[in-house]
């Protein structure tokens, strides 16, 4: 209570003694004076002129969108399934390389080294240019460590200026590849030294180009001239010069000529010399009503190949028609077509890099065909794409054991046409680069008529895939992948006992099932410092892909990516 009293009267002293100041500065007396607080009054505005008229805000133009259809032949995985090769290559753009230059580099188990470099200029309205280095290597493999290593080797160079509405660009790639054959049967053989059973191949590639880069210009244009060459460990020689062009003229807002053309010639040498000219021009007419997109034209193509007699010129229908359902949101398409499909060994090779000496390549006819699909946007972020192909083929390659030697491959055909039925679903959510999810399926079917199976072409492969980049400092992605049986052949002994002679019969094998799950982390340690661990085959499968060839069991990978 003293504490209070003492606090009370120290504040009536000090507001006295401000009274007293102020009234000592004012020089004046303080009268006495009535304060009225009304606590009732109400402010009133006057009233407003209401405007009900909405705020008009033009919608965007709508653009036309024009809804274009390829049918490609299937290819094989390019990388084998061996998911050492498949996984390395991270696309870094995902955790934002400051200046788009980086190097890393990685080891792993297997005795695996890897190195990759990429060195660009920086963003420029005059030129572009820069160089793409990889290294990847295994000194051991699934099948006596040093006869299963591999190695691949690339070097790429491009540039480009720009003049006006005019870009005018080079690229050369360079390429050097060493396999073993190591399907070998180990049961009834010595075990071989690698060099006996090395495959090696040597690439180049380079093409110039010109086009337009002004989307509203009337013509647009795209032409390529080039050259590639490729070659083997058993003296085997592929030289390929070719030009192709893909443009098309507007004659008015709803319509337009597209005229597209390929031309090459491949000069082969290996125990025989083959020349393969070929040549393939596409004319169509397009029209736009409204939101149809029809469009009428032919495909005319040569090519030289005679395997199995089929037809060196060939002429197919080119329709197409698209309708958007709803604007941005759904569009179905339907068409009938065809094309000569230019085969190559330099393609082959990436996709099946056991393949035996001398086996003789031809182009694909594919035709006519029958497609349908759909693209959709059903929802923010989210994309869906459907499509039904019907094909009627001639001279599709299946990839055979050898009868010579089981671990090396043939290119065998069917002499009859091969109808091949395709159904390809995908799904993919994309948020804003930070969260991707997606699962693509195709299944084929194939009916062959003189072979015994569709050798080494699976029925069904999917791919369920997704990444998730947290703060922008770890980037977490997943992958699984499947591809079901396939068919390969071997040579089974039979008879042997007198007096029955040794014979052997060819007996149809299929492939296991292949099942590869691959996880992966990228964490930025600084602004241009990150560290990389990747685990491949994760369920431990051998995964034959092509029979007698297992791929590594579970591998991985650490690594460091410095940016700058």
């Amino acid at each position: 209570m003293t504490h209070k009293l003492l606090a009370a009267a120290a504040l009536f002293t000090a507001t006295a003694s401000a009274t007293d100041a102020w009234a000592q500065k004012s020089r004046g007396k303080i009268e006495d004076a009535e304060i009225e607080i009304v606590k009732e009054r109400v402010n009133e505005l006057p009233e407003a002129t209401r405007n009900f008229e909405k705020v008009k805000i033009e919608a965007p133009t709508k653009t036309e969108k024009q809804v274009s259809y390829t049918f490609p032949d299937f290819r094989l995985p390019a990388d084998k399934l061996n998911p050492s090769v498949r996984v390395l290559t991270i696309r870094q753009e995902e955790l934002a390389p400051q200046t788009g230059n980086y190097l890393k580099g990685a080891l792993g188990n297997y005795g695996t080294l890897y190195a990759r470099g990429y060195l660009h200029n920086t963003r420029s309205d005059a030129a572009s240019y820069g160089l793409n280095f990889q290294h990847l290597s295994s000194s051991r493999g699934p099948v006596d460590r040093r006869n299963s290593a591999q190695s691949q080797t690339s070097l790429g160079l491009n540039g480009e200026t720009y003049s006006g509405s005019t870009a005018l660009g080079a690229r050369l790639d360079l390429g050097r590849e060493r396999y073993n054959f190591y399907g070998y049967n180990r049961n009834f053989r010595e075990l071989p030294e690698p060099d006996s059973i090395k495959q090696v191949f040597g690439r180049a590639a380079l093409k110039v180009y010109a086009r337009n880069r002004a989307a509203d210009a009337a013509f647009q244009y795209d032409l390529t001239l080039g050259y590639n060459f490729w070659k083997d460990h058993y003296q085997a020689r592929e030289s390929k010069i070719y030009a192709a062009l893909r443009s098309g003229y507007r004659l008015s807002e709803t319509s337009r000529v597209n005229i597209n053309g390929d031309l090459s010639f491949i000069s082969h040498k290996d125990s025989l010399t083959v020349s393969r000219p070929f040549v393939q021009v596409t004319p169509a007419y397009e029209l736009t009503l409204n939101r149809l997109v029809v469009s009428a034209g032919a495909t005319l193509g040569y090519t030289g190949d005679t395997i199995q007699r089929a037809r060196q010129f060939n002429a197919y229908p080119a329709l197409r028609a698209a309708y958007t359902v709803t604007e941005d949101k759904l569009v179905v398409f339907a068409g009938l077509g065809g094309a000569i499909q230019r085969v190559t060994l330099y393609d082959l090779t990436t996709e099946n890099p056991w393949l035996a000496p001398n086996v003789r390549v031809a182009d694909t006819r594919r035709g006519p065909t029958f497609y349908a699909g759909l693209n959709a946007t059903p929802a923010r972020n989210l994309e869906v794409n459907a499509r039904f192909t019907l094909a009627n083929d001639r001279n599709l390659y299946f990839y055979n054991n050898s009868r010579r030697d089981s671990s090396k491959f043939d290119l065998v055909y069917d002499p009859k046409a091969t109808q091949l039925v395709n159904i390809h679903g995908e799904i993919i959510y994309n948020q804003a680069e930070q969260f991707r999810l997606g699962f693509k399926a195709d299944y084929n079917g194939y009916n062959v008529k003189t072979l015994a199976q569709a050798f080494h072409r699976p029925a069904f492969q999917s791919v369920l895939f997704g990444t998730y980049n947290v703060y922008e400092k770890l980037l977490l992605g997943a992958e699984l992948y499947t591809i079901s049986s396939s068919y390969g052949s071997v040579l089974r002994r039979q008879g042997g006992v007198a007096p029955l002679p040794v014979s052997f019969r060819e007996v149809v094998q299929p492939t296991e099932t292949v099942i590869d799950l691959n996880l992966r982390a990228d964490y930025r340690m600084l602004e241009n410092l990150s560290i990389f661990a990747l685990g491949n085959n994760l369920l431990g499968r051998s995964n034959e892909r092509f029979l007698n060839y297992p791929v590594k069991k579970i591998n991985v990978l650490a690594g460091v990516t410095y940016d700058f």
